[in-house]
């Protein structure tokens, strides 16, 4: 009897649909005859002949068999599932799509969607996660018969963005769909999610009925640990919106302690009295919060806040309950903001939202705030209001389970309200989505983030991430190629985003400098300069005793056309206490001119009045006041690098001609499948020259021809074979490309040199103990020597990088990377980002190298890592770029079995 194939468990998943709502695909099962057929006894006529092509009431035994019993590998279906409409314990399917192989590559597909549920994105989200598993099964292609007048399904394949063909014969339109991805389905998907998640978020911080569930008046005998917390949790909401009701209604079941006397909030006797309630606040001790979750159902509740910890964070019985709370929430459609959260906030008028522990609302502005942790918001508050910075939305994801950074950017990319988005990350857990989704975001509005510990590796208790073997610099260059401003910590981040919210971005680096002593405008033009900023010749100092003329005179000649691009103002008077006359005469050149401005005074901080002005259009103009004058400038210079980036061309992504994809496909399942087992080496296992060498040219690269020898006559004859003159080396590790341990010799002309070499080396090898295994090679053109790899790391995926080649390069970590997929600019960018850089470019003398040939390379590897997860590592060592091209001689490629990026081609919330 043959075993049954094996559930695939990786390819269930939690999706956010086209209306923001959530729900839950997985492969069928057989115990899901029954939903099935409920399905389609729901289903109308004219869809049961869509997909039937007849008007099917219900299905035969027969029919449910066939169609819940599959392999998943030649017979595959996914369906759709919330909790039933009657019974929440019970499942119902929303939507099935399948396919069936009909020959090697090609399979028949077919879908099926609720009719409740039809133009809500089921079909095309469907249809991503099948082509996902169509593609890791090996299959290239789908084929479906679809009626004329299906344009539903017709659009769901028009619109997906795979090569698509379609034919018309007798009456029925034959499709056929290509599944490797394009450049366009993948936009097609990140658009999709974009709008997808920006609603769930919309929905969320627009909440208009409000239900805060607590854990009850009086703490009963036998209560669990926390139940004091989280009443006192629950008060303090309470007590929050009777202080600030807003534009929300805060219903209340099992308060802890009498209501506020407000109309705002009315308190519930029991779950039967709760009605449609657009927003959940959970604060219940973790053991009851799912037992919450599931009596929501038919609410139409669109999110969860869950302010009580408890969860992930405590062990694997805590991580166990958070599964389970989000596996609930997302089969009732609803986003989870926590667990541990400090709340939401919109300060929208006309639209404000307090479902937050806070005991102030932050002030209304254009700053959008993201933090994780509860203390982290606290401190983020308490800042804001001391600098009087003003906030458009705040969210605590606290141990970020569910909504998530990338999540705030989604809705921020559309939210007229929010200009400019900061972020205190504590962790990272999708770095090549964040990249994506900030890249996109900055290039329109500018975000500012704070990353928890340099490296940005650090884990807090309860957040979900998988570890990383890059460099700490990793974070720098993902932030830097995102265009994010990266603060150094809360206060820099402040310092920046109060910049950003009250002034234009500055049109240069010039920095104009006004101060109140010369040694002070030292001071400031040497911390500009450390900023990368220019110091402008009208700078100034004003003397003690100068007068009002005197100020004004300075300030005109500061703010004239085209003195400079910014302004820094320090005025630290000595003997006579401050006076306003410099902030005032400053505020109004800074709103009739439109130069971006910062100051730092004695006795301002933060947005004062006192730096407030009118601008010609009526529009109040602020400049930020810091406590010091470093502090300003490193604002500013911070603003000024992120505007350069603005302007900047971020280039195209890479697509350089003769990729043959499903080829390489082909090589590396066959490498997996007839090798030994990958995932019993550390490093995956590595792959002969022959297979690496066709897996290269399946991407346009082409390692030179190499010999392996083991005597002297072997080698003359090779030799003769490739091209004299030649390259002797050892192909052992511990000597390959280590000329001053004898390990290479070049440029050997004729047979007698090269049996001396041979000897030599031959010995050498013994001495260090390693098997004398020599490799000849046909001399390539001189040049500079550069290497180029790429690392597919568990958190960030294919890592590119690049160097010049040599022992000093290698101790000094002279090393440039970038996180596929790149663009030409990224490229050029990577090439040029190491300090040898020079070496390529004629330094002291030496030939010009071909830099296009160089870059070509490192884009083909970058191109090769993003499409094959299964490429552990690839090592291009050396790369020599002549005058001419560059000659690639020694490859080395590792493959083991994929494990799921975390930015896969496929929508879905987080595991």
């Amino acid at each position: 009897m043959s075993q049954a194939p094996p559930y695939p468990v990786a390819w269930e998943a939690d999706v956010v649909l086209r209306d923001g709502t959530t729900t839950h695909l997985r492969p069928i099962r057989p115990d899901d005859a029954d939903a099935l057929q409920r399905f389609q006894t729901h289903q109308s006529e004219r869809s049961s002949y869509f997909r039937f092509f007849a008007p099917v009431r219900s299905l035969s035994d027969r029919e449910l068999e066939l169609f819940t019993h599959v392999d998943h590998t030649d017979r595959v279906a996914l369906v759709a599932v919330r909790p039933g409409a009657d019974d929440a314990s019970v499942e119902d399917i929303i939507g099935v799509a399948r396919y069936d192989v009909v020959e090697p590559g090609l399979a028949e597909v077919a879908f099926n969607v609720a009719d409740s549920l039809q133009g809500r994105g089921v079909g095309s989200v469907l249809l991503e996660h099948l082509a996902a598993a169509a593609r890791e099964r090996g299959l290239r292609r789908f084929t479906a018969d679809v009626l004329p007048q299906n344009g539903s399904m017709l659009a769901v394949f028009r619109d997906a963005g795979y090569g698509l063909r379609q034919q018309i014969d007798d009456g029925v339109v034959t499709v056929s769909v290509d599944l490797d991805p394009t450049e366009r389905s993948r936009q097609v998907m990140a658009d999709r999610e974009h709008r997808a998640e920006a609603r769930s978020m919309q929905a969320l911080l627009s909440a208009r009925r409000v239900l805060l569930v607590g854990p009850g008046p009086e703490r009963p005998d036998g209560a669990v640990p926390g139940w004091q917390s989280a009443a006192l949790l629950a008060q303090r909401v309470l007590d929050a919106v009777a202080a600030d009701p807003g534009d929300t209604e805060l219903l209340a079941l099992d308060a802890p302690g009498p209501l506020p006397p407000t109309p705002s909030v009315r308190g519930l006797e029991s779950w039967d009295e709760v009605p449609e309630v657009d927003l959940v606040l959970l604060s219940l001790p973790a053991e009851r919060a799912l037992g919450a979750v599931r009596r929501l159902a038919g609410k139409g509740v669109r999110g969860v806040v869950v302010l009580s910890a408890g969860f992930a964070e405590t062990g694997p019985a805590g991580l166990e309950r958070q599964r389970e709370l989000l596996r609930a929430a997302h089969g009732l459609g609803m986003r989870v903001v926590g667990p541990a959260s400090y709340g939401i906030v919109s300060t929208v008028p006309g639209a404000r939202l307090r479902a937050s522990l806070a005991e102030r609302p932050p002030a209304p502005g254009v700053v959008g705030i993201f933090c994780q942790s509860a203390p982290a918001a606290v401190t983020l508050t308490a800042t804001l209001e001391r600098r009087g910075l003003g906030v458009s939305a705040l969210v605590s994801a606290g141990h970020r389970a569910d909504v998530s950074g990338n999540d705030l950017m989604q809705y921020w990319l559309t939210d007229p309200a929010t200009q400019v988005a900061c972020l205190y990350l504590e962790s990272i857990g999708n770095p090549r989505k964040f990249t994506r989704v900030a890249r996109r975001l900055a290039a329109d509005k500018p975000v500012v983030a704070v990353v928890a510990g340099r490296s940005g590796q650090v884990v807090p208790p309860g957040h979900a991430v998988r570890a990383t073997h890059t460099p700490r610099a990793m974070l720098d260059e993902m932030l830097r190629q995102s265009g994010v401003i990266r603060a150094e910590n809360t206060h820099q981040l402040i310092d920046i985003a109060q910049v950003l919210a009250h002034q234009p971005l500055p049109r240069g680096g010039r920095v104009g400098i006004l101060a109140s002593s010369a040694a002070l405008a030292a001071l400031v033009a040497e911390a500009a300069a450390a900023h990368g900023l220019v110091v402008a010749a009208s700078s100034d100092f004003l003397a003690p005793e100068r007068s009002a003329d005197d100020v004004r005179r300075s300030v005109e000649a500061l703010y004239a056309d085209d003195a400079c691009d910014a302004v820094v103002v320090v005025d630290v008077p000595v003997v006579m206490p401050r006076g306003d006359v410099v902030a005032r005469t400053v505020a109004e050149a800074a709103a009739r001119s439109g130069r971006t401005t910062v100051v730092s005074v004695v006795g301002l901080h933060g947005m004062p009045d006192e730096l407030a002005a009118t601008a010609p259009d009526g529009v109040t103009v602020r400049v930020p006041a810091y406590s010091t004058p470093e502090d300003a400038v490193a604002a500013l210079g911070k603003v000024v690098a992120y505007a350069r980036w603005r302007e900047q061309d971020h280039g195209a992504p890479v697509r350089p001609p003769g990729v043959d994809r499903p080829r390489a496909r082909r090589v590396v399942e066959a490498a997996l499948r007839e090798g030994p087992n990958p995932d019993e080496c550390d490093d995956g296992l590595l792959l002969d020259d022959a297979r690496t060498a066709e897996l290269l040219d399946c991407y346009g690269l082409r390692p030179w021809r190499v010999a392996q020898v083991r005597s002297a006559e072997e080698a003359v004859a090779a030799a003769g074979a490739l091209g004299w003159p030649v390259a002797l080396k050892t192909a052992s590790p511990a000597l390959r490309h280590r000329t001053d341990l004898g390990g290479v010799r070049l440029d050997l002309g004729d047979g007698d040199e090269l049996r001396d070499a041979v000897e030599r080396m031959t010995a050498v090898a013994r001495a260090a103990g390693v098997e004398p295994v020599l490799e000849v090679q046909s001399m390539a053109p001189a040049g500079a020597a550069v290497v180029v790899r790429s690392v597919e790391d568990p958190l960030f995926g294919p890592v590119v990088s690049f160097g010049l080649a040599g022992d000093a390069v290698d101790l000094l970590g002279d090393v440039a990377s970038g996180v596929a997929p790149l663009t030409d600019v990224d490229v050029r960018e990577l090439v040029r980002a190491v300090r040898a850089a020079p070496r390529l470019f004629g330094y002291q003398g030496a030939p010009l190298a071909d830099v296009a040939a160089v870059e070509d390379v490192v884009a083909r590897v970058s191109v090769m890592a993003d499409d094959l997860p299964e490429l552990a590592s690839v090592e291009l060592y050396p790369v020599v770029a002549g005058e001419h091209g560059a000659s690639i001689l020694h490859a080395a490629v590792r493959v083991r079995h994929a494990q799921e990026r975390r930015d896969p081609l496929r929508r879905a919330l987080p595991a």
